[in-house]
C-alpha cells in the first residue's frame, strides 16, 4: 500500500549526478551526429538529479541520494544542487573515481542523444541506501542508467525494496541508455524487477522500442503492463505522450505543445517531475489528463532552452506557458 506523505518529506531522487558535456556547435553547422560536434558546453546533469531540481523548482521538498568525485566537478555538482534548494545531504564524495561525464547532442530530428562515461556514479551501495532514509521519502525517483552495473544496481533494488515496504512511491524514469548495456536480454534483466515495484513507469517509445522490441505506443503499453500494476506514461518528444490508469490497458493520448525547440536535454526529466508533483498533490491517484498536459507542458517549455537545469521551468512558467498556449 502506498501512504500518502506529510509534505516536509521530501522526494528522493536517487543515481548519477554528472557533467554533462553538450554539442554547443557542429562543423556541418546543423544538428547531425557526435562525430560533427565542433565544441562542448559543460553543465552539470544527470537525469534523477535533472528531477529533483525539477520538483524544487515546482515547490516540492527534494532531495538526491549518489556519489561524486573528491574533485572540482563533484564539489561544482554538490554547490548546483544546494543552490536548487536540493537537499545533498544524501550525495556521497568519494576519492576512487572522478565524477561521471555525459556527451549529449541533437539528431536532425531534433531528439537528444547521449554517451554516459560512468565512474564515480556507478560507486553507489546498498550501504548509501541504507543511510539514506528512504522510509522517510515522499516518493523515491530511480532510472536504469545505475541498473547498468553492480553495485550501483543493487542500491537501486536495494532502494525499490526498502520503498515498497515502507509504502512509499517508487517511480522508475527508465530512460534508457542503450551505448550502456551488452544487450536487451541483460537490460530486460535490470529493469523488469524495479518496474515490477513502481507506482508510476514512465518510459520514452525509444525505451520501449529497446525494451520490448515494440514500435507502436498501443504495443508499449501492452508490454508495460506484464511488467507494472502501476501507472505507465509513454513519452514520444514533440509527437506527444500516452498514459494508462492503473489496472487500465487503454493508452489516453495527450498531444504535445507546439514550441520552437532549442535543446531537448532534460525535457524528460522535467515532465517526470512535473507529473510527480501532481501525483503527490492528489496523494497518488489516478492521473488524470490535466496532470500529464501539465507534465507534458514542462518537458515542452524546457526544450525552449539550453539544457539541461536552465531549461527546467517553475510552476508559474508552467502555468502562464498553459493560459496562453
Amino acid at each position: 500500500m502506498v501512504d500518502q506523505a506529510p509534505p516536509h518529506r521530501p522526494v528522493l531522487a536517487i543515481g548519477e549526478v554528472l557533467i554533462d558535456l553538450i554539442a554547443a556547435e557542429t562543423l556541418s553547422g546543423k544538428p547531425t551526429g557526435l562525430h560533427d560536434v565542433a565544441s562542448l558546453d559543460v553543465r552539470p546533469g544527470g537525469a534523477p538529479a535533472n528531477v529533483a531540481v525539477a520538483l524544487a523548482r515546482l515547490g516540492v521538498s527534494a532531495a538526491f541520494c549518489g556519489v561524486v568525485g573528491a574533485d572540482p566537478f563533484g564539489e561544482r555538482l554538490r554547490e548546483t544542487l544546494a543552490g536548487e534548494r536540493v537537499d545533498t545531504s544524501r550525495l556521497r564524495a568519494t576519492s576512487d573515481a572522478e565524477t561521471s561525464l555525459a556527451l549529449a547532442w541533437k539528431d536532425a530530428r531534433g531528439d537528444g542523444h547521449f554517451r554516459l562515461l560512468r565512474m564515480a556514479d556507478r560507486l553507489l551501495t546498498p550501504e548509501d541506501i541504507d543511510a539514506a532514509n528512504v522510509p522517510g521519502a515522499a516518493a523515491i525517483v530511480v532510472g536504469s542508467v545505475a541498473l547498468s552495473v553492480d553495485p550501483s544496481r543493487a542500491a537501486i533494488g536495494r532502494a525499490a525494496i526498502v520503498a515498497s515496504a515502507a509504502g512509499v512511491p517508487v517511480c522508475f524514469d527508465v530512460n534508457l541508455r542503450p551505448t550502456l548495456w551488452r544487450d536487451r536480454a541483460t537490460a530486460v534483466a535490470a529493469c523488469r524487477p524495479i518496474a515490477a515495484a513502481a507506482t508510476l513507469l514512465k518510459l520514452s517509445l525509444d525505451d520501449a522500442r529497446f525494451l520490448f522490441e515494440v514500435t507502436m505506443p498501443e504495443d508499449a503499453f501492452a508490454a508495460a503492463r506484464d511488467w507494472t500494476p502501476g501507472v505507465v506514461v509513454l513519452t514520444d518528444g514533440g509527437r506527444g505522450s500516452w498514459y494508462t490508469p492503473a489496472g487500465s490497458n487503454e493508452p489516453l493520448r495527450v498531444p504535445a505543445y507546439a514550441v520552437v525547440p532549442v535543446e531537448p536535454t532534460g525535457a524528460g526529466d522535467a515532465f517526470t517531475a512535473a507529473l510527480i508533483s501532481r501525483l503527490l498533490e492528489h496523494g497518488w491517484g489516478e492521473p488524470s489528463d490535466v496532470d500529464v498536459r501539465f507534465a507534458a507542458a514542462a518537458g515542452a517549455l524546457a526544450t525552449t532552452r539550453p539544457g539541461a537545469l536552465d531549461g527546467l521551468p517553475t510552476r508559474a512558467e508552467i502555468e502562464a506557458f498553459q493560459a496562453t498556449a
